[in-house]
């Protein structure tokens, strides 16, 4: 069987949310605006299944404003460079991957950030998918870029919006949370729209569903069929790419996923190194996913040594943890909830509380 293998970019190779550190970056309190963002994106493609709307649609949210800020192309690719936080060891991952199959990143991130990454890690930029953006070819009125400034600065002082236990309706959201869900509504689908519409309509963000096709598509670049696919995801935007891979009895990783990444993944890995991405995907290949779940009931030094993982890698991923190895545990409908605490708590202290805390 053709193996190969695919993995989200922010989580499980960088440590950075690049669109989050733009908007903190260009925009007056613009972590705050991206949070609030990022929790109603939530909201509206987990909760109120909004038609048409996919997860990550935050990062098409944000542009208006980072355009009335005057952020460009050129502006994006300087800041996305010289910000890259890279996962411990992901090169080395990256490399022995793409030694012995097929390898892709599939990333709702922009492509200005995903350019950067592969010149970085050598990898190659045509087996990526992500946000194709030209900021330049877009154009503000000086009054259409003030009026963007100030829903900015509102978007700034609303509380983030809290998710109850199983909503499922607008109606299921405290009041104040359904009058900032209601004026948020409000200000992308009637006054942003108004100024912004083009870039709105053009920009194809590769979001939850996108990223599910991208697999596919990735599926029949390397010739292979989707059982034959490794894929490692973090977050919601992973959330049904990971539903496919499982559906077709590929393998389904989380690294330092939320909750949103456990509940449909296999796999948990918990790890400030990809060694372990790299170690699990060896094994994947060489036995296929029944010895990965395997592997993962019963995770050691000396079960990885007695399944024949590439000995450099080995050599490599004790010489990081000669005493003890990173978590990896399958995931079981007793252990999810707290296997999902657990690597939501992990994911803050490798990316940050800030960036940990996002969807």
């Amino acid at each position: 069987m053709t193996r190969f293998f695919v993995t989200d970019c922010e989580g499980p190779v960088t440590k950075n949310d690049n669109a989050f550190e733009l908007m903190a970056h260009f925009v007056p309190n613009g972590g705050r605006v991206f949070a609030v963002l990022s929790k109603y994106d939530d909201v509206l493609a987990d909760v109120l299944k909004m038609p048409g709307y996919s997860a990550g649609n935050t990062l098409k949210l944000i542009l208006p404003f980072l355009k009335a800020y005057g952020v460009t192309d050129k502006k994006m690719e300087e800041f996305s460079a010289k910000s890259m936080l890279l996962i411990a060891d992901c090169k080395t991952c990256l490399q022995h991957v793409r030694h012995i199959s097929e390898a892709f990143i599939v990333s709702t991130s922009y492509e200005h950030y995903v350019r950067a990454l592969c010149r970085l890690v050598e990898f190659p930029y045509e087996n990526t998918y992500c946000t194709r953006l030209s900021m330049d070819k877009y154009g503000l009125t000086e009054h259409e870029s003030s009026e963007l400034r100030k829903v900015a600065s509102e978007i700034a002082r609303m509380p983030i919006v809290k998710i109850p236990p199983g909503a499922k309706r607008l109606e299921d959201f405290s009041l104040e949370d359904q009058q900032v869900i209601e004026r948020l509504n409000e200000i992308f689908w009637e006054e942003v729209e108004s100024m912004c519409g083009r870039m709105m309509a053009e920009v194809k963000l590769v979001g939850g569903a996108q990223k599910a096709e991208a697999v596919t598509d990735a599926a029949d670049k390397a010739g292979a069929d989707l059982c034959g696919v490794m894929y490692v995801g973090d977050s919601i935007t992973d959330v049904e790419a990971l539903r496919r891979v499982k559906a077709h009895n590929g393998l389904a990783v989380s690294f330092n996923g939320n909750g949103y990444a456990v509940d449909n993944a296999e796999i948990a890995v918990l790890s400030e190194s990809s060694l372990v991405t790299a170690v699990i995907f060896d094994v994947f290949c060489k036995y296929g996913k029944q010895k990965v779940l395997e592997l993962s009931s019963n995770w050691s030094h000396e079960t990885l040594v007695s399944n024949h993982v590439d000995p450099l890698l080995l050599s490599r991923l004790f010489e990081v943890y000669p005493a003890k190895l990173p978590k990896v545990q399958r995931i079981t409908s007793e252990n999810r909830k707290q296997l999902s605490f657990e690597s939501s708590e992990f994911r803050k202290h490798v990316r940050g509380e800030a960036v940990g805390e996002l969807g």
